[in-house]
């Protein structure tokens, strides 16, 4: 992946949506809940302010309306600032 976010901020791969039935109903995709989880998958350098703390690999949490959704080759990725993230989950 050629993509190398700036100053604080983040490259986070969000969690498939899960699949979920009521009483055989399959939930179609509009539906669906996004997921607030993913994997972080490139970081910036950080500001002279707020050094960058979150690593690539890390699994975290961030919020509902984090964020801007990009798509890179048929993929989406969300960027975040790093001060977005809520939590990395252990």
């Amino acid at each position: 992946m050629n993509i190398q976010p700036l100053a604080d901020r983040v490259l986070i791969k969000p969690a498939p949506a899960e699949e979920k039935t009521i009483g055989g109903i399959i939930i179609p995709d509009t539906a669906k809940e996004k997921p607030f989880k993913g994997e972080v998958m490139a970081v910036g350098q950080g500001t002279k302010d707020e050094e960058m703390v979150l690593k690539v690999g890390d699994v975290v949490l961030y919020g509902k309306y984090s964020g801007t959704e990009i798509e890179v080759e048929n993929e989406k990725y969300l960027i975040v600032r790093q001060s977005e993230v809520l939590a990395v989950v252990k």
